[in-house]
C-alpha cells in the first residue's frame, strides 16, 4: 500500500450497471433449490416491488433493512455457489460499456478504484473481480448455520454510513477525502458525493442533476458513452474535472 494513494469511489446501482438489487434477489430466489419456497417467495417479491419503491424514495437505508429480511432461510453455500452463474447471466450483459473505459482512466490519473454499494457481498464478489476494484465498501448478510438470518452485519451501508466507511478506508490507505473521486447517479447518495473532493453525477437522477447543475459538478452518461480524452486531470481538493 503506498502513502497518499488517492481513492476513486464508485457507486454500482444506476453508476456502473442498468441493474439493482431487487433483480438480483429475483434471481437467487427463482434458483432455491425448493421449487414451492422459489414460487412463495417470488410471489411475495412481486407484491413487495410497489410499497418498496416508495420506501427507497423516502430512504434509501430503512428500503435495505426491511428489503435484506427477505433472505432470511437462503443457505449460503446456495447463494454464493449462485454468483457466478448470477454474473453471467444477469450482472455482465446490464454493466455499461463505457464503465471499463472510466475505471482505466482512472487508474492512469494513479487513483485506485472502490466499490460503494449497498448491495451483498454475495451478489457483488464476481463483479469486484471482473472490474478489478481494490477494495469494496457492501452490505454483508448474517449467517448461523450456514442459514441466513435476514439481517446484516454492522454497519448498515447506506446514507451517511457510506461516507464514514469511505473515510475510514482512506485513512487506512494515508490519503484525504479531499484527494479523492466519487461517482454516483442518485441524489440519496448527495453525501458521498459531498464528501470528496472530485464528485461526478454519473447517468443521475432528476434531483442529483440538479444538483450537480448549481454546483459544477461534472455530469457523465455511461449510456451514451465518455470521451477520455476531453477528461481533465484534477488539481488536488479540486473539483474542475474528472
Amino acid at each position: 500500500m503506498s502513502p497518499n494513494q488517492r481513492l476513486a469511489f464508485y457507486d454500482f446501482d444506476g453508476t456502473l450497471t442498468s441493474g439493482n438489487i431487487v433483480r438480483r434477489y429475483a434471481y437467487f430466489t427463482l434458483h432455491q433449490p425448493s421449487m414451492s419456497r422459489a414460487v412463495l417467495k417470488f410471489s411475495k417479491l412481486l407484491l413487495s416491488i410497489p410499497p418498496w419503491l416508495v420506501m427507497e424514495f423516502r430512504s434509501r437505508r430503512r428500503f435495505n433493512e426491511v428489503f435484506f429480511r427477505e433472505y432470511h432461510g437462503m443457505r449460503e453455500h446456495v447463494l454464493r455457489g449462485q454468483s457466478r452463474q448470477l454474473f453471467d447471466e444477469k450482472i455482465l450483459p446490464s454493466i455499461y460499456p463505457d464503465t471499463q473505459v472510466l475505471l482505466e482512466e482512472d487508474r492512469r490519473q494513479g487513483f485506485l478504484p472502490v466499490l460503494v454499494s449497498g448491495e451483498l457481498d454475495v451478489a457483488l464478489d464476481e463483479v469486484i473481480r471482473y472490474l478489478g476494484f481494490q477494495a469494496a465498501i457492501c452490505n454483508r448478510l448474517v449467517f448461523r448455520d450456514g442459514v441466513a438470518t435476514g439481517e446484516v452485519e454492522a454497519p448498515l451501508i447506506a446514507e451517511d454510513e457510506k461516507v464514514r466507511a469511505m473515510e475510514d478506508l482512506c485513512r487506512q490507505f494515508g490519503t484525504e477525502m479531499k484527494q479523492c473521486k466519487a461517482y454516483s447517479d442518485s441524489f440519496s447518495d448527495l453525501p458521498m458525493l459531498e464528501a470528496v473532493g472530485v464528485p461526478a453525477a454519473v447517468n443521475p437522477d432528476r434531483r442529483l442533476k440538479r444538483v450537480a447543475r448549481e454546483r459544477g459538478w461534472t455530469i457523465l452518461d455511461l449510456k451514451r458513452g465518455i470521451d477520455v480524452k476531453r477528461r481533465r486531470e484534477p488539481s488536488p481538493g479540486g473539483t474542475a474535472g474528472i
